[in-house]
């Protein structure tokens, strides 16, 4: 804890030159509790604002190479951030894996079947018409369902059956609404109060590929003084405690910059 409270400081004593500046960061949609709780917590003790716009990791790309305006991108993936950094958008010497994320099969509450006891294969019920996952073209989270479902044997079986939301977050309102039955979605989201009383089933993080998701300070960042503060918050006890509330565990290699790694 010790250390968690000297990471903050240190990074309020950094911001405390710039005045109060808005840090506009785009994140990656399984961050829609977490990141809120950390900008809370941030907000009390510095003079900066945190402008946070969730969505897709793959599309912020995008939008990103196109000139977006952000200082900071979280993704839910290494890929996307590493790759600005290649393409001379971001700073190599902060980018960080801040987090590693973990999917679920979801289901509501009045929902008939449980995913706990049947697994897989409640995604065979005939009573399960439609199956939610994040569009995995540029969704790091839809990407890791689909590995998972062809791990287990499950894709060709079931895809016929699936909605693909835009981003985790919609995916997870899918399944929320009742347009699909069971939802393959960010633990992050379903153990948040809006979900957290649905019922689920972790998949086994064996199925798939690790979903280390990291951050990145843009070069066209306005405000560079003030989004390293809170890099490094985010590398501080106190934020990591946060994001392990909310269903992450610590991402491989999350201690130190991860520039130019896999």
């Amino acid at each position: 804890m010790l250390r968690g409270v000297l990471g903050l400081c240190g990074a309020l004593f950094f911001v405390g030159g710039v005045g109060a500046q808005t840090i506009r960061i785009a994140a990656a949609a399984d961050l829609q509790y977490a990141l809120a709780d950390l900008t809370g917590q941030y907000e009390k003790h510095s003079p900066a604002k945190l402008a946070v716009t969730y969505g897709s990791s793959g599309n912020f790309y995008s939008q990103i190479q196109n000139g977006a305006p952000f200082d900071l991108y979280l993704s839910a993936d290494v890929t996307y951030p590493q790759k600005l950094v290649e393409a001379g958008l971001g700073e190599r010497d902060s980018l960080y894996r801040y987090a590693r994320g973990r999917i679920v099969l979801w289901v509501a509450r009045d929902f008939p079947l449980d995913p706990a006891l049947l697994e897989w294969k409640i995604l065979e019920e005939p009573r399960v018409q439609k199956i939610a996952i994040a569009n995995p073209e540029h969704a790091p989270y839809g990407a890791a369902a689909v590995e998972a479902l062809k791990k287990a044997g499950m894709y060709d079986k079931v895809r016929a059956k699936f909605v693909y939301g835009e981003n985790i977050s919609q995916t997870a309102q899918f399944v929320q609404s009742g347009g699909a039955q069971v939802g393959i979605v960010a633990l992050s989201l379903a153990i948040s109060p809006a979900m957290r009383d649905g019922k689920r089933w972790e998949i086994s993080q064996e199925l798939y590929p690790p979903l280390n998701q990291a951050v990145v300070m843009l070069k066209s960042a306005q405000n560079q003084s003030a989004a390293r503060a809170f890099l490094e918050f985010l590398k501080s006890d106190i934020a990591r405690a946060t994001l392990k509330r909310y269903g992450f565990t610590a991402a491989e290699g999350s201690a130190a910059a991860m520039a130019g790694k896999p």
